[in-house]
């Protein structure tokens, strides 16, 4: 080392090694033990908050139902029940109903007076005083309005001419009253603005032709006359009402070249309450008033529901399934309305019409069993004759509509709840065709209004629901389910995340009996609710209204509220309500006899049944909004597409084996094509690939019923305040649970939608393609075989099995 740099070198003097105390370690090691267990402590509180904490906020200790907090007071479930089970009274219904039912509300005249022609003036501003009662309940609520195409009468007649023998020349032999009898006992049949009898979206016209018994029309009693050679191209179609939805009858007739339609009424179809049998008629007793007509919508409904003037894109493109707001362009209507004309009639006036059929044809009886049915042969005159009438003797039908663009107004009340995109939607629809209908709605409407009244007594008291309710008193139902179908386009992306099920009534009491249809997540909580209301006719006491009911909950079709929720928006659905006894009162439907005196004395005398099914109501719906893991059942769900398979196969086997009786008449809606497509073998063979992939989703269905079934446990045994890993896997665990139930009927729709109606989105439900009102399931499937189109079968077996596993892969 050079010597120049040895002073820069200095000697740096180091202390003694520092002592270590065992107390010090100690401090240390709990410092960072505090500091862990502070951390671990705030990302469960953020865990919590982002994610867990409106569940946990209304969890009360021992339930797993949510507990509100108001003013430092909790309240339980068990108080909200006692609220929902002990409000509604049949006093208020009956108070509810004979409002609705005082005056004309048809579709797009119901919102206030100001929008009247004079002769529909009445006391109808029924849009407004829903809101007024909502919002006076303590329910927030506004009116939602939507421009749509519909029709108002303006005139009609049918006259049956014959020609004389001597002379070109026609004479009236009989000219239809197209009235209902105004009746003493029955103030509404009186009301100078009650309105006429018509058909919602039939086409205007004036056709004379010879006309044709055409049975129900549906599609086989169709085919039956072509194959028993009779003319019907050009003729007139006189239908009966029943079997199938009445735009169908329609449908078939105008694809077969009949130039109009005629459709009765007939008391054969009436089961024991008949004039034919000793009983009276309404107003004296409870057979049909033979003048009794029943107005309705021939919208082809089982093609698209809505508005029929449906709403073109920026390049006119036609685009079904967004809502019509004012100011929309408009696509021609040419899918779903008719464009022949029809009218309803009576029976009375269906008389002279079948009686001049005698002796022309083969009679009804002597094509097949399904063409006797129910008919009274004799009476009054009429063989049942199929015509067609001779060239001396022809209807003139004459029908003038106008078409306008008019607003239709949504009542829609909330009650908001703590979870942000959880939401239950319940609904009842407001118009009818007549100034009455006390069943077909307003019986549902009066009890919708119980529930709203029973709700707002809860909120009052404190509670406020785990998940957001809306109410929804729609308009427009009767034409074709159009106010809620405008509403779910308008709100679908929200509806799509946010909408765990809806629940409908529509004739919620029209007699003792208690009938449901359902998606099957909802068979078990709708089971459960019918169980905690006594039924109005128990035989033995305490047996409620699930003790008394048969249990048969009927898969989805449409022809109410639902059909956009379900079958579009893929959103589970109830409708229920209770109705006629086969050997109870006829119940006169769409016509000026759905009144509050029929209510009052025949339908539910003493209103129990409308306080039984708004007790049911709010019982259901107290379970879906304030429970904390959604109370539905997967394993059921998976179990019912099983037993859809089974149909499926069945049907298959019924075309290339004699059918059973049974089996036929399901068929009397089908499309019967002569000419097969495909292998019906390679189609069979698929349907093994979509059982296979079932199975699977059955395993998986019930995995999460069984940790649903865990999560419920936990809640109701509690966890103590220090189990911080197990409360966060709890409520981790339910925030999935929640999700994967909430989604899981959406895996069964299809973008590209169902053959020739597209706008039906889901695969396992929806109307039949010739009913309309009956649910068909797997329609892909169905529609296939009765194509005898294999190879379009196969396609949706592909459609079906993709859904299917797409269900089971959402629920791992």
């Amino acid at each position: 080392m050079p010597s120049e740099l040895t002073p820069l070198i200095q000697t740096v003097r180091v202390g003694p090694p520092r002592r270590r105390y065992p107390h010090q370690t100690c401090r240390r090691f709990c410092t960072i033990a505090c500091t862990c267990l502070l951390i671990g402590a705030s990302v469960t509180i953020a865990l919590q908050a982002l994610f867990l904490w409106p569940y946990q906020h209304h969890h009360g200790r021992h339930s797993h139902y949510a507990m509100s907090w108001h003013n430092g007071k909790s309240f339980s479930h068990k108080q909200l029940r006692s609220i929902l089970l002990n409000t509604p009274t049949a006093e208020n219904a009956r108070e509810w109903s004979r409002y609705y039912t005082s005056g004309p509300h048809l579709a797009g005249k119901n919102y206030s007076q100001k929008f009247l022609p004079r002769a529909l003036e009445a006391d109808v501003s029924k849009a407004e005083w829903t809101m007024d009662k909502w919002q006076a309940w303590g329910v927030e609520a506004s009116i939602v309005a939507y421009d749509v195409y519909i029709n108002y009468p303006v005139d009609h007649s049918l006259s049956m001419l014959k020609q004389s023998s001597k002379a070109e020349s026609w004479n009236v032999a009989f000219k239809a009253s197209l009235t209902e009898d105004v009746l003493d006992e029955d103030p509404s049949t009186a009301l100078d603005g009650r309105v006429p009898t018509f058909h919602g979206y039939s086409a205007s016209g004036n056709v004379t032709a010879p006309f044709v018994y055409v049975n129900y029309g549906t599609y086989r009693d169709f085919e039956d006359l072509i194959e028993a050679g009779i003319d019907l191209e050009g003729n007139i179609a006189i239908a009966k009402y029943g079997g199938i939805f009445r735009g169908l009858k329609v449908k078939r007739a105008q694809e077969l070249g009949m130039v109009g339609a005629v459709i009765y009424s007939d008391p054969g179809d009436d089961g024991e309450k008949t004039e034919e049998n000793g009983y009276e008629q309404y107003p004296k007793g409870p057979a049909r008033n033979p003048s009794s007509v029943q107005r309705g919508s021939v919208q082809f409904l089982s093609v698209r529901p809505g508005d029929p003037h449906f709403v073109v894109d920026e390049r006119n493109r036609s685009t079904p399934g967004y809502p019509s707001k004012p100011g929309a362009p408009r696509a021609p209507v040419d899918d779903s309305t008719p464009s022949i004309p029809s009218i309803p009639i009576s029976y009375a006036d269906a008389i002279p019409i079948l009686k001049a059929l005698n002796g022309h044809g083969p009679r009804a009886t002597k094509l097949n069993k399904y063409w006797n049915r129910n008919l009274g042969l004799g009476y009054k005159g009429v063989e049942y004759n199929i015509g067609p009438s001779p060239d001396s003797v022809v209807l003139n039908l004459y029908n003038e509509q106008n078409y306008t663009t008019t607003p239709l107004w949504d009542v829609i009340g909330v009650v908001n709840g703590t979870i942000p995109n959880e939401v239950i939607v319940v609904g009842n629809h407001r118009d009818a065709w007549i100034a009455g209908g006390a069943a077909d709605p307003n019986s549902g409407s009066a009890i919708l209004n119980e529930v709203i009244r029973s709700v707002g007594k809860a909120v009052e008291a404190g509670w406020q629901p785990l998940r957001t309710i809306v109410f929804a008193s729609w308009d427009g139902e009767e034409y074709g389910l159009v106010g809620s179908t405008e509403w779910v386009e308008e709100y679908l992306p929200w509806l799509s995340d946010a909408n765990v099920a809806y629940i409908n009534v529509d004739v919620g009491a029209a007699g003792p009996r208690f009938q449901a249809s359902a998606a099957p997540l909802l068979n078990r909580v709708l089971r459960n609710a019918t169980n905690l209301v006594l039924s109005p006719n128990q035989t033995t006491e305490g047996q409620t209204v699930g003790d008394v009911w048969d249990g048969t909950i009927t898969t989805m079709g449409s022809g109410s509220d639902f059909t956009a929720f379900q079958d579009f928006a893929g959103i589970p659905c109830i409708d229920m309500g209770f109705k006629g006894a086969p050997d109870g009162p006829v119940y006169q439907y769409h016509s000026n006899y759905d009144s509050f005196h029929w209510m009052d004395e025949y339908g539910d005398p003493g209103f129990k049944y409308h306080e039984a099914l708004a007790k049911v109501l709010g019982a259901l719906l107290g379970e879906l909004s304030n429970t904390i893991v959604i109370p539905f059942g997967a394993a059921e769900y998976a179990d019912a597409l099983d037993g859809y398979l089974s149909k499926v196969e069945d049907k298959l086997k019924s075309t290339r084996e004699p059918t059973s009786d049974a089996d036929v008449f399901t068929l009397r809606g089908a499309v019967l094509s002569r000419d097969v497509t495909g292998s019906s073998n390679a189609f069979e063979e698929s349907l093994k690939t979509v059982r296979k992939s079932l199975a699977a989703l059955r395993v998986k269905a019930a995995e999460l019923d069984g940790r649903a079934a865990w999560a419920n446990r936990k809640l109701e045994n509690g966890l103590p305040w220090w189990n911080i890993i197990g409360k966060v896997k709890l409520w981790i665990t339910i925030a999935n649970i929640n999700t994967q139930y909430k989604y899981f009927e959406r895996n069964f729709l299809f973008e590209g939608g169902l053959d020739s109606r597209s706008w039906f989105k889901h695969v396992v439900f929806a109307p039949g393609l010739w009913t309309g009102y009956a649910g068909a399931v797997y329609p892909g499937f169905m529609e296939s075989i009765d194509a005898k189109d294999y190879n379009n079968g196969l396609k949706w077996a592909g459609i079906i099995d993709r859904c299917i596993v797409k269900a089971t892969e959402s629920i791992k």
